[in-house]
């Protein structure tokens, strides 16, 4: 199987350092390293699920980061 490529303006970036961070550091920490788009959801909230690149998506509880990924 080929390799997945890096899709545009995507930065280089490994999002699992997200999890843990307080919501506001997480988000300037995103936009700092190249995410064009950073938002971030309460758990349960209903979104659509179309990949947009540069998108990063913050789930956050309790004013933290739980879960994140691209798209």
């Amino acid at each position: 199987m080929a390799p997945v490529p890096h899709p545009l303006n995507e930065p280089e970036d490994d999002i699992e350092v997200y999890v843990g961070l307080a919501r506001q550091d997480a988000e300037d920490r995103a936009r700092t390293r190249g995410w064009s788009t950073v938002r971030s959801l309460a758990p349960g909230t209903v979104i659509t699920m179309e990949y947009l690149g540069g998108r990063l998506n913050f789930e956050v509880r309790d004013g933290r980061v739980h879960r994140c990924w691209k798209g």
